[in-house]
């Protein structure tokens, strides 16, 4: 049965959607909401030191904090887009409010977290979706469409690879020093959220067990920077995971999200930013060519924003139709077990069986 959501405080036909947290994922559902989005109107934003310049730029109220801004009427909804390791006390403050909410990955840096804001959206009755972009891309969408025609058979084998270089990890690590907060869950699992959540939706399977070895390399002062997991899933089905924000210069090519389907009858080979290849008998055959774009110079630019706007507009479509969210707390909860997991294997030495 589907859940039934009362998102009517505004208009029938539009969801008043505020922001919490005011930093670049704030900028980019802003404009997606402002400039791209049917049934959703941005309303508000709160919290963080640039929340009053953001807020003007967009004509709509700035809150100093999420508690404020959750009190405003004209409120429906709020996509949270501050650090991992405040997203559970920010959700339960909404899901109190009674105010539906998706929240940017990963949903939480632990599972026992992703559970406390499973349940207090079910008591509150209201709607909890995560991101992930990743399944909006053209290259990974075409690589669902390709594995539901059938066309490389039944999925035996998967690889995904994230890769940063050093140079870029350290960057990452300076401008975002939440990464070296233990209460979150560190650049590993900012990254490694999205291959994992991947990982599930190609297989429509869950993940039985992961086996993991991870540390870091480099003097970057930050743990866990490099992994390498091995995941099997229901079916027979198994995965290999490499993740690394510490790679020699200039890292591995084509490597920020690539994924390899090995399948009964042929495999798909693709990088979401760069290409999506087929191969099949003794060829290749190349099917998507993604455009590029500068993620820092234009970071409002359609060709950047195209995953984004997806991923809220199927959220507000899902609230306006009374329909649980394409990607749901649970699917959200999923990806972070396969991280969690990842590090508990490393410091045990052991499996991890996740069901």
């Amino acid at each position: 049965m589907n859940p039934s959501y009362d998102h009517a405080r505004g208009s029938s036909d539009t969801l008043g959607i505020g922001i919490i947290g005011s930093g670049y994922m704030a900028l980019t559902y802003a404009e997606a909401l402002a400039r791209h989005v049917r049934g959703g109107s941005l309303v508000a934003i709160g919290g963080g030191s640039r929340a009053s310049g953001l807020a003007a730029h967009y004509g709509v109220p700035a809150y100093p904090t999420h508690e404020e801004l959750l009190t405003d009427p004209a409120v429906d909804a709020v996509i949270i887009t501050t650090p991992d390791q405040v997203h559970a006390e920010q959700t339960l403050a909404a899901a109190a409010a009674g105010r539906h909410v998706l929240v940017e990955k990963p949903m939480a840096p632990s599972v026992a977290e992703c559970d406390r804001m499973l349940a207090a959206c079910a008591a509150a009755g209201v709607a909890l979706a995560v991101v992930k972009t990743e399944r909006y891309r053209r290259t990974s969408r075409k690589a669902r469409e390709l594995l539901d025609a059938g066309r490389v058979g039944a999925i035996r084998m998967l690889t995904t690879t994230s890769c940063f270089s050093e140079l870029v990890g350290a960057e990452i690590l300076t401008s975002r020093p939440w990464y070296r907060d233990p209460a979150g869950g560190g650049l590993f699992m900012s990254m490694a959220s999205h291959n994992s959540d991947l990982l599930l939706w190609l297989m429509g399977k869950p993940a039985l067990s992961v086996y993991a070895q991870a540390g870091s390399y480099s003097e970057l002062g930050a743990p866990d920077l490099s992994v390498m997991a091995q995941i099997g899933f229901a079916g027979g089905a198994m995965a290999q995971m490499l993740i690394s924000a510490e790679m020699p210069p200039p890292s591995l090519r084509s490597s920020e999200v690539r994924f390899q389907v090995i399948g009964s009858s042929g495999i798909i080979d693709f990088e979401n930013y760069e290409f999506l290849d087929l191969g099949q008998g003794d060829s290749w055959e190349r099917l998507v060519t993604p455009p590029r774009f500068d993620y820092m110079a234009d970071p409002t630019s359609p060709q950047r924003l195209e995953p984004h706007i997806g991923v809220v507009q199927g959220f507000v479509d899902a609230l306006l139709t009374n329909s649980p969210p394409p990607v749901t707390g649970m699917d959200g909860r999923a990806a972070v077990a396969i991280c969690e997991a990842c590090l508990r294997s490393a410091a045990s030495g052991q499996v991890v069986q996740l069901v």
